[in-house]
C-alpha cells in the first residue's frame, strides 16, 4: 500500500520538520508529498534538506502562490504518478492532528472518500474566535441546503480518498481554488454515488505562521454551491431532452 499524504506549503518553516516527523511515525506506508508555493521564508529548501534525508518525503516545487486548489490537484496528479494507493490532504500548521491518520486508513477500507469532520458530534473546534466558528459552521450548513450533500463538515481540509476515487472525478473539471475545492471535491464524490464517510476530529488553531483566510475565498465558497447545484440541474435537463425524456 502507498498512502500520500498532501501537504500544500505557503511559509510554514516553523511546522514542516517537525510535521514531517509526526507524519511518518503514524503508519509505515504512509509518504509525504509537500506542494510548496515558492515561499518566501525559505520552506521550500527546508523541505529540500528533508527530501534528501528520507525516501518517504518528497515536494513539488511552484513557481509562486497559485492558490489551495490548484496545489491539491497538482499534488493529486503527481502522487497517483508515484504509484499512490491512497490520497490524503492536511495542513501544514497542526490544525490536524497526525495522530488521527491511521484511523483515516483504517476507515477508507471501507469508503471512496474519508472527511475528517468538526461538527459530527457537536462543535470540535479549539481556539478559533467565535466569528470565524460561526462563519465555518454555517459555510456547512448553507452548502448542505443548496447542494444536498449528506456532509456534516462540507470544508473540512482533512481527508483521505482512494486512488479510484480521484481518477473518476477528473480534476480537470474542478476548478475551485480556495476552500470551496472541499466542497466541490465532495460534490463530485455525490454525484459519481461514492461512499462518503465521516470520522470525528479535534480541529486546533494554528500553532504558528499566518491565517490564509482572505475575503476573496470566503465568496468563492459562497459562490461555488449555487454553481454546482445549477450545473448538475442544467446536466440533467440536458440529458433528458438527449434521450427524449423532456
Amino acid at each position: 500500500m502507498k498512502a500520500f499524504v498532501v501537504i500544500p506549503t505557503y511559509n510554514e518553516i516553523d511546522n514542516v520538520k517537525s510535521l514531517t516527523d509526526a507524519v511518518l511515525v503514524q503508519h509505515p506506508d504512509l509518504q509525504i508529498l509537500f506542494v510548496d508555493d515558492n515561499s518566501p521564508d525559505g520552506t521550500g529548501s527546508l523541505i529540500d534538506e528533508l527530501v534528501a534525508q528520507n525516501d518517504r518525503v518528497h515536494v513539488l516545487h511552484r513557481s509562486g502562490k497559485l492558490g489551495l486548489g490548484s496545489a491539491y490537484r497538482e499534488g493529486f496528479k503527481a502522487a497517483l504518478a508515484m504509484g499512490a494507493d491512497f490520497l490524503l490532504e492536511m495542513d501544514a500548521d497542526f490544525s490536524h492532528d497526525p495522530q488521527k491518520l491511521p484511523f483515516f486508513l483504517s476507515a477508507i477500507e471501507e469508503s471512496d472518500l474519508v472527511i475528517g469532520s468538526r461538527y459530527l458530534h457537536g462543535v470540535s473546534v479549539v481556539n478559533w474566535p467565535i466569528r470565524r466558528l460561526i462563519l465555518s459552521y454555517f459555510a456547512s450548513v448553507y452548502t448542505r441546503w443548496i447542494t444536498g450533500l449528506a456532509i456534516r463538515d462540507c470544508t473540512s481540509g482533512f481527508k483521505c480518498f482512494r486512488r479510484s476515487t480521484i481518477e473518476a472525478i477528473d480534476l480537470s473539471r474542478v476548478t475551485s481554488d480556495g476552500y470551496s475545492f472541499q466542497i466541490e471535491m465532495n460534490y463530485r464524490c455525490m454525484e459519481k454515488g461514492f461512499r462518503i464517510t465521516e470520522i470525528p476530529i479535534i480541529f486546533i488553531d494554528r500553532h504558528s505562521g499566518t491565517s490564509k483566510m482572505s475575503g476573496a475565498i470566503v465568496r468563492e465558497a459562497v459562490m461555488i454551491v449555487w454553481k454546482l447545484r445549477l450545473n448538475s440541474i442544467l446536466l440533467r435537463l440536458l440529458g433528458k431532452h438527449h434521450y427524449g425524456l423532456a
